[in-house]
């Protein structure tokens, strides 16, 4: 029953958290003209204004840093002998709430859908090798000292 309640409570902070990453990035992309991809045979139609282009940066981040908590979660366990419930309430909770595959793999194939394919491309790279890179960084700050 602790455990179950302690993942509640984590998964609403990571919940929270990540939507406060999604509006941030929300408010704060770069507006480029959609003309460059009409011109390269994108199929966008653009409007001829200036639009926003979408990148995954919130997805990105949010993934990259629920990864590192797994791994600082999965390192205090060992190092200090976390209960479990607390364990699951960091791992499960938090970054589960806070990452997201099921964008990851929208905002992919979205920029598929838009023929950007090496965007697409470095969207999956760069999730898989930063969420692993920060699950490491995780992992040795936590059992450092």
């Amino acid at each position: 029953m602790t455990a179950a309640a302690l993942v509640g409570v984590f998964g609403v902070a990571g919940a929270l958290l990540r939507f406060a990453v999604d509006s941030w990035f929300a408010h704060h992309t770069s507006i480029r003209s959609a003309r460059g991809l009409e011109a390269r045979g994108s199929g966008i139609r653009g409007t001829g204004h200036r639009e926003r282009l979408h990148w995954p940066w919130a997805t990105l981040s949010v993934n990259v840093l629920g990864c590192f908590v797994i791994g600082a979660a999965h390192a205090m366990a060992l190092k200090f002998g976390l209960a479990p419930e607390w364990h699951a309430a960091l791992a499960t909770g938090l970054a589960g709430a806070l990452t997201t595959f099921s964008s990851w793999t929208t905002a992919t194939v979205r920029l598929l859908t838009e023929a950007r394919f090496g965007s697409a491309a470095l969207n999956v790279a760069a999730n898989l090798v930063l969420g692993f890179g920060a699950a490491a960084a995780g992992l040795a700050l936590a059992t450092q000292g």
